[in-house]
């Protein structure tokens, strides 16, 4: 007897169709932990739900997530009211959620808390400690799986902006047990043996247990400590490690770290380009400007006739010459006037002059005899004449009486 058999869509159409009519499943109330969350530009939400043991995937659609009053995160634990259909094309059954509700927080989103606090409060979060990113380095330094995504995305990136740029892979485990050992060794190869001018520490995206390597204290302790500089981009751009906020600089996803590391030597030739231009019209203006002023110079009369100032000049040091000259000769003739005036004074009053007119003049050792009471007799006089001395003695004394 010959089985006819049935297509993958009748299939999951039968499915879809049982548990449609299950009313159970028409009207479940899960509670489990938020993994792998994205918010979808559409306003719908995609997440996980899972427990220690088993996981389901869960969507939210716009209609339903106005009403929520909190933004749901990874490692959120929540109850979600809703139903559970079978999504036909991919023959995946899921959650079609329509109320979700807080229940705590997850372990691991509390530990991701707590460690962030810590770090924060220590200061390995502050810009004062970020290093610059070179602006044309040499060698990129990439620390990630040798298989993913990622190495593909920053070697086109890289290489589409400036071919000349070289890549140094370390790989390294991005994700499980361990993985955080192993990215620390490689930073500190990279930097004891000078690998690279610039690290980019990156892998795609994952649930907060994917991520967990890189929100490890360990490992944000020696991107602080390296003197490279670290660029981290680890899972998409709504992502954030501990390690996105120790790093020098944060990129939302792997080509976008590249961007950002390596210079678009396109727009390098542009900008020289641009500035080579401006220079050579900032030259030919300043070497048009010279050439005025050159003749505006050349037209002055100091440059037809150079030596006329210097004449100016020499007149007038004449003239100050012939002044002073003038006045010194005024000075002296004034001082010549005084002198004669003063002379004039002195020989008028001057003792020689009542001599020469007969008059002499008594002295006593030395001293003028003004009044004869001022003699004894005996006394020895000399008796001063316009020609001579005489030496005489006081042999009378004859008063007059006025």
């Amino acid at each position: 007897m010959e089985i006819n058999p049935i297509t993958v869509e009748e299939l999951n159409k039968y499915i879809k169709n049982k548990i449609d009519g299950d009313e159970f499943l028409n009207n479940v109330y899960v509670k489990g932990e938020i993994s792998n969350f994205k918010l979808h530009y559409t306003g719908h939400m995609y997440f996980t739900l899972k427990d220690e043991k088993s996981l389901v995937k869960c969507i939210m659609f716009k209609s339903y997530t106005g009403y929520l009053n909190f933004m749901p995160k990874d490692g959120m634990k929540v109850c979600v009211l809703g139903s559970v259909s079978v999504f036909e094309r991919d023959g995946v059954y899921q959650i079609y959620a329509k109320a979700i509700k807080q229940d705590g927080i997850g372990d691991l989103y509390e530990a991701y808390e707590k460690m962030k606090a810590k770090l924060e409060n220590e200061g390995l979060f502050k810009d004062s400690h970020k290093k610059q990113i070179p602006m044309f380095p040499n060698t990129i330094g990439v620390l990630t799986s040798s298989t993913g995504a990622v190495i593909r995305d920053i070697i086109n990136v890289s290489t589409r902006r400036n071919p000349n740029v070289h890549i140094r892979l370390l790989p390294v485990p991005v994700q499980g047990l361990g993985a955080e050992k192993e990215i620390i060794a490689g930073i500190q190869k990279m930097n004891d043996e000078h690998l690279a001018d610039v690290l980019i520490i990156g892998r795609g995206g994952g649930s907060l247990e994917d991520l967990w390597p890189f929100n490890e204290e360990s490992l944000a302790r020696a991107i602080y400590e390296s003197e490279i500089p670290i660029i981290s981009a680890v899972g998409h751009e709504t992502d954030f490690t501990i390690a996105d906020f120790v790093a020098d600089l944060r990129a939302p996803t792997p080509s976008a770290a590249a961007e950002l590391a390596v210079p678009n030597i396109s727009d390098v030739r542009y900008t020289i380009s641009t500035y080579e231009n401006r220079y050579k019209i900032a030259l030919k203006r300043k070497v048009q400007l010279m050439k005025l002023r050159y003749e505006k110079c050349m037209t002055r009369r100091v440059f037809k006739e150079p030596l006329q100032n210097i004449n100016e000049k020499y007149i007038l040091v004449d003239n100050l010459v012939k002044k002073l000259s003038t006045d010194i000769i005024e000075k002296l003739n004034k001082a010549k006037i005084q002198l004669s005036k003063k002379a004039t004074k002195i020989d008028t009053l001057s003792p020689m002059k009542l001599i020469a007119r007969g008059y002499t003049i008594t002295e006593v050792d030395g001293k003028i005899v003004k009044k004869s009471e001022e003699l004894n007799i005996g006394d020895k006089i000399d008796l001063r004449y316009i020609d001579g001395i005489i030496k005489a003695d006081v042999i009378e004394k004859i008063s007059i009486k006025g």
